[in-house]
């Protein structure tokens, strides 16, 4: 009997190890390629800058290192971390469904113009009150304005990469003429709305520097999609509708639902960045708010492998390649077209390797 009890242990630490052995070569495999390519994207950045006169290591220890020199840097990635790692969470919930959006950029405008109009209105509130009522404003206008595309797809076969690319253009140009019109601030020379109410802006988590509790936000709502996702019931129709609708159909799933939920997640993702740039970073609207975070995040979710848990660290490396971008320019003196190179050739080695990934998975050697 004692042995029999002694055994028993045994066989339970067998099963933890290899439990643990899976996870961790999963999660080697998951991180090998992502990591590849932006070594890969570098390395070539890198010659670049030696083909144009610059010392490409030079710069690069500039680019990595110089944007972790001090707290305040540190906050300054955390905070341009924030909508990407929104969008990206947002885009691997629609990419699971094979939903193409390609209009996070335009729903985050939505979602900013939404958290402004409500910003700008309610004087006297408490910010307990205020600041949720920001966040919700600008995820139901975000997916709200995904949701159109959506419905033109499942009611009409419209394509949702061509809908949500229009829209893009829709709420760019009403965003500018917004600022310019009906919500311009009147003491104002410039495109921009008034000044939010106080009370509206997110709170700060690390004083002096300007990072607020969207990182928390941010980082706690991609933990719960990646649960949503993979161990949910209802993550799990919507990955089945993704990987093949007649099989879902066949399964009494309800497709275009589907559909809906993933597009109207992924919206309402966009939304909210745009109500944490308004209430957290400018407080208030301008015509340009977003310096292109709605297409950057889908080369995080790209990286992330669709993964919502892994957009937090994917969105956390943009975020870091944005910040040394800026510090390239001013320190090492880089022009900004070159800057953009760079940053163009990270996003083509990650969609590279992304389709290098997905083909393999399909048709394995």
């Amino acid at each position: 009997m004692a042995n029999i009890e002694n055994e028993r242990p045994r066989a339970a630490d067998t099963d933890f190890l290899a439990t643990m052995t899976r996870f961790l070569i999963r999660t080697a495999q998951a991180i090998a390629m992502p990591a590849a390519a932006v070594l890969v994207a570098l390395a070539s950045g890198a010659v670049l800058l030696a083909l144009s006169g610059f010392n490409g290591w030079d710069v690069f220890d500039v680019m990595l290192v110089g944007v972790f020199s001090d707290t305040r840097s540190v906050a300054e990635i955390l905070l341009k971390a924030i909508p990407l790692i929104l969008i990206g969470v947002g885009l691997c919930v629609a990419f699971r469904c094979s939903i193409w959006n390609i209009g996070a950029e335009g729903q985050l405008y939505a979602g900013a113009v939404a958290a402004t109009v409500v910003g700008v209105s309610f004087e006297g509130l408490t910010p307990w009150l205020y600041v949720p009522l920001v966040m919700i404003a600008g995820a139901l206008a975000g997916a709200a304005w995904a949701g159109i595309a959506g419905l033109l797809k499942v009611y009409f076969r419209a394509s949702e990469i061509v809908t949500t690319i229009m829209l893009n253009y829709i709420a760019l140009i009403s965003t500018s003429y917004l600022v310019t019109g009906p919500l311009k601030d009147a003491a104002a020379a410039y495109p921009q709305s008034a000044r939010l109410f106080k009370e509206a802006w997110m709170p700060r988590i690390l004083p002096p520097t300007r990072l607020h509790i969207g990182i928390l936000v941010a980082i706690a709502l991609a933990i719960a999609f990646y649960v949503f996702l993979f161990r949910s019931s209802a993550g799990f129709a919507v990955r089945v509708v993704g990987t093949n609708q007649h099989a879902a159909r066949y399964a009494g799933m309800n497709v275009g639902r589907n559909v809906l939920l993933a597009i109207c997640i992924s919206g309402a993702m966009a939304g909210l960045a745009g109500a944490f740039e308004v209430a957290g970073v400018t407080h208030r609207l301008y015509q340009n708010i977003s310096p292109g975070y709605g297409f950057e995040g889908i080369a995080v979710a790209l990286l992330a492998n669709n993964n919502p848990f892994g957009a937090i660290f994917s969105g956390i490396l943009f975020a870091v390649l944005r910040s040394g971008s800026e510090l390239m320019q001013i320190t090492a003196q880089v022009p900004q077209v070159l800057v953009s190179v760079i940053q163009g050739m990270v996003i083509l080695s990650v969609v590279a390797f992304g389709v290098y990934r997905f083909r393999s998975a399909i048709h394995p050697k």
